[in-house]
């Protein structure tokens, strides 16, 4: 998959949001987005735990290995679902950070 692949599925995904819950102006869409983003990290932070095997022992029971692959994607694009809603260029602020983090590199 290509990250132009995965931004057109976020903007289809954010217009289905948006029909979904035709009462949310953009600010409380924002707010439930940001919301969303601690929900599906909290959900990664337990998998973490448990694909370590420092969960508790009752969750370890029940786990599921292949859940953290659903959760890293929960994360991904909530967070994509964010930057669209508040028409932030992703590919420009990753190429930006990309830049100042080998900057920071090449200083060392």
């Amino acid at each position: 998959m290509k990250l132009e692949d995965l931004l057109r599925f976020i903007k289809i995904e954010n217009e289905r949001l948006r029909k979904r819950y035709p009462n949310s102006d953009n600010e409380k869409m924002i707010l439930a987005q940001t919301v969303k983003i601690n929900e599906e990290l909290g959900e990664l932070c337990n998998e973490v735990l448990a694909h370590t095997s420092l969960q508790r022992k009752e969750k370890l029971e029940n786990h599921d290995k292949e859940k953290i692959f659903d959760e890293f994607a929960d994360v991904l694009i909530t967070t994509l679902l964010l930057a669209e809603t508040m028409e932030i260029d992703i590919e420009r602020a990753l190429e930006k950070k990309m830049e100042k983090l080998n900057e920071r590199y090449e200083k060392i």
